[in-house]
């Protein structure tokens, strides 16, 4: 097997996740970039990207401008994501649908199972929630369902619409682990609420980039703060093979 590059100054077990809020790129598009490139995301999971039926191209050009592969597929009518670097091979991918109620904006999830080469693989998970409380935690059970049980090796990050306080982040932290950093991600201007996560299935540690990203730039790319964290893929690496035989 043809061994893949690896990502300068990023060590052979790591990837780099981010989710981020991009407000359907009404706001500066070149500084929106250079906050993208500068992340440098292995896993890039999006939120409130162009939703109408015909942006499709849209988001494949976007993909394609940041050097990140996009999956496609059906969409029904929501804006949530996600994006790959080509180190990584996308086993299966696809959108799903979350229940809302008539006149709701639509919501849903994109997912997509993915392999580091030489580890076995992680389903990667983008979600935008509901602003009504009370829908917010059925859509998330929603997901779990979709994921089976046990749950697989699992990232799942997105725009949750509610602070740590609530349900939804008290729910995720039992399933999986929050590995996010602790700090407000809302608004990107006047950063005062934290509505953004990251969780990870246990076992699979991370840590917090340091970045170093101008806050005026990210005030001019989107509304919200990404979320950024190096996943250690450390215990999903699959155990060396060959050597001599015997003869």
């Amino acid at each position: 097997m043809t061994q893949q590059p690896r990502t300068p100054g990023r060590g052979q077990h790591q990837v780099r996740v981010a989710s981020y809020n991009v407000r359907a790129w009404k706001d500066d598009r070149a500084a929106l970039h250079e906050v993208i490139r500068a992340i440098d995301a292995d896993i890039l999971l999006l939120q409130e990207v162009p939703r109408h039926p015909l942006s499709g191209h849209r988001l494949a050009g976007f993909a394609d401008e940041l050097a990140l592969t996009w999956f496609g597929g059906r969409r029904y009518r929501m804006s949530t994501t996600l994006m790959t670097k080509l180190r990584l091979d996308v086993l299966d991918a696809h959108h799903g649908k979350l229940t809302v109620r008539r006149g709701e904006e639509p919501r849903g999830y994109g997912i997509a199972t993915v392999r580091l080469p030489g580890h076995r693989p992680l389903c990667a998970v983008s979600v935008h929630l509901s602003l009504k409380s009370a829908r917010r935690l059925p859509q998330v059970e929603e997901i779990f369902a979709e994921l089976g049980a046990p749950t697989p090796p699992t990232v799942l990050g997105g725009d949750l619409n509610e602070e740590p306080t609530g349900a939804v982040w008290k729910y995720l932290g039992d399933k999986l682990r929050l590995v996010s950093p602790d700090r407000p991600t809302f608004s990107a201007q006047q950063p005062v609420k934290r509505i953004d996560g990251i969780f990870a299935s246990a076992g699979l540690p991370a840590t917090a980039p340091d970045l170093g990203l101008d806050p005026a730039l990210l005030a001019r790319a989107t509304d919200h703060l990404p979320v950024v964290v190096d996943l250690d893929l450390s215990a999903l690496a699959e155990p060396a093979t060959g050597g001599r035989t015997a003869g």
